[in-house]
């Protein structure tokens, strides 16, 4: 198992990291198997889609605005309720599947941290389970 920190910088962001996910599996030498990959957070999620267009993640984060503002009529005293909601949505966890030491994705495909209420310190969990 590897954890791995990450700062993000705004409030509502998705950061690629596919390629920190292929360097602990290359660390750990799996050559065939599945890896997990899990945020601990309640208000964070992790996805996989596309990466090639820039806008694509952009796109992804105004559709969840859209459809769970920031500012409704929320009960949560914390004012981060939009937060939970979306990582709710998108998830905490991705499988992948590890085929000759490398992350089976699609040629567009990228591993993504989805950021809901930062700025701030997170992390993210790599585990594997070989064949």
């Amino acid at each position: 198992m590897k954890e791995i920190s990450l700062q993000t910088h705004s409030r509502v962001e998705m950061i690629d990291i596919t390629a920190a996910v292929q360097k602990a599996a290359g660390e750990e030498k799996i050559e065939e198997g599945v890896c997990l990959v899990y945020t601990p957070h309640t208000t964070a999620a992790v996805t996989i889609n596309e990466n090639a267009d820039p806008d694509v993640p952009r796109d992804i984060l105004a559709a969840l605005d859209r459809a769970v503002p920031f500012s409704a009529n929320y009960r949560h005293a914390e004012g981060n309720s939009a937060a939970h909601v979306k990582s709710s949505l998108v998830g905490a966890s991705e499988m992948v599947i590890i085929e000759n030491g490398r992350l089976v994705l699609g040629t567009w495909q990228s591993i993504f941290f989805c950021e809901f209420d930062g700025p701030r310190t997170r992390k993210f969990i790599i585990n594997f389970l070989t064949a």
